[in-house]
C-alpha cells in the first residue's frame, strides 16, 4: 500500500497554530461585531439625553431642533411655491385648488 508521506513536526505545529489564530481571528471579530451591534445603538441614546441636559441648562434652551410632523387638516389639493424672487425670503405661496392664494405669493 502506498501511503502519502506524513508530515514533519514542524509542518504539523505549523498547521496546527495555523488553525489556533484563524479561529481565534473569528472569534475576536465575531465578538467586536456584537459588541458593535449591540453598544452603537446604546452609546446614541446615552450621547443625546447628555446634549439635551447640558444644552438646557448651560444656554437657557436646547439647541436640539425637537420638529415633528403633521398633517393638514383641510382636505384637497394644493401647491407650494418658493421662489428667490420672493420679498421675504423663505417666503411660501400657497395655491389652493379654487385659486385661492396664501402667503407670500
Amino acid at each position: 500500500m502506498n501511503l502519502p508521506p506524513e508530515p514533519s513536526r514542524h509542518e504539523a505545529f505549523f498547521s496546527a497554530c495555523r488553525s489556533v489564530l484563524v479561529r481565534s481571528a473569528l472569534l475576536f471579530s465575531t465578538a467586536g461585531v456584537a459588541l458593535t451591534l449591540f453598544l452603537a445603538p446604546m452609546m446614541v441614546r446615552e450621547e443625546r439625553g447628555v446634549m439635551g441636559s447640558v444644552g438646557s441648562s448651560v444656554m437657557g434652551s436646547s439647541d436640539l431642533d425637537y420638529s415633528a410632523t403633521g398633517s393638514i387638516n383641510t382636505p384637497g389639493t394644493y401647491t407650494v411655491r418658493r421662489s428667490v424672487l420672493s420679498q421675504k425670503p423663505g417666503g411660501v405661496c400657497v395655491i389652493r385648488d379654487d385659486g385661492r392664494q396664501v402667503g407670500d405669493c
